[in-house]
């Protein structure tokens, strides 16, 4: 009798930013990108948006959401109401801990700098406060409005870490800057999607699938506000991609997109 197939992971809930601007010095669409530590058990070496799993203290209080609510994210993105209002805190916490831009803000205020940014983004990435008790603590509303679901990809059965990730779309408010100053990555910049695309076609960074896809589509875009306009008006499905082996090179292909094709060395 042959041994039974092993059950696929469940994949984890995750939340992923695509963080835009237009070029301040030469205009266009930018995106933030970070190429995370070589040494990092999950896509180590790879160049990523911000982002990362949905923590159990991602649980927001209504009376600091300001914008659209829970079930209007959770219908674009195909998840339950719960599940949705912990994937945007998600993406704010890692938006603020990953690059310190804060999607938060007093209430009638618009987002801005903020002078005790830095230590509050050092008590987050500790874990001496949650999201949700932060914004409690300093009177400011979790800014929903600023976030637009953009995809949903879910990693595929046979891999042993998977993760079902919502990717959203921000514009960094004015007058925040985007760092680098985390532990996960060694380096992180804004980059015209094009200018990314023609990295990895030289070798000169690494993309996962559903980075490569997403640069691509990216692209398509010339600032800020068409790709926030795309984002409202995208027809979201979950992206399961598929992968096979041919030899020593591993190919992923998406359903319902003959056309398009990832390819990497297996060592």
């Amino acid at each position: 009798m042959g041994t039974a197939a092993p059950r696929p992971v469940e994949p984890r809930p995750a939340a992923t930013v695509l963080l835009v601007r237009d070029s301040p010095e030469r205009g266009g669409l930018e995106v933030f990108l970070q190429r995370r530590v070589t040494g990092m058990v999950f896509a180590g070496g790879m160049t990523v948006f911000p982002g990362g799993g949905v923590s159990p203290d991602d649980v927001p209080d209504p009376g600091r959401w300001r914008g659209p609510g829970p079930a209007r994210f959770g219908s674009r993105l195909g998840q339950p109401e719960t599940l949705a209002a912990a994937l945007v805190t998600a993406a704010v916490r890692e938006t603020f801990e990953e690059c310190g831009v804060l999607l938060a803000a007093r209430p009638g205020c618009a987002p801005g700098p903020v002078a005790e940014a830095a230590g509050w983004r050092a008590d987050l990435e500790a874990r001496r406060v949650t999201l949700p008790a932060l914004l409690d603590r300093h009177d400011l509303e979790l800014r929903a409005d600023l976030l637009v679901p953009w995809s949903r990809w879910i990693t595929p059965p046979g891999s042993p870490r998977r993760y079902d990730t919502a990717f959203l779309v921000a514009e960094v408010p004015d007058g925040q800057v985007a760092d680098d100053a985390t532990t996960e990555a060694v380096e992180a910049r804004w980059w015209a999607p094009a200018d990314a695309l023609a990295g990895y076609a030289a070798g000169e960074l690494s993309l996962m699938p559903p980075t490569l896809h997403t640069l691509q589509d990216l692209a398509r875009h010339t600032s800020a506000a068409a790709v926030l306009d795309a984002a409202a008006r995208r027809d979201i499905s979950p992206v399961t991609p598929e992968v096979r082996r041919e030899g020593r090179i591993s190919v992923v292909t998406l359903p319902g997109d003959p056309d398009w094709r990832y390819e990497e060395t297996v060592r």
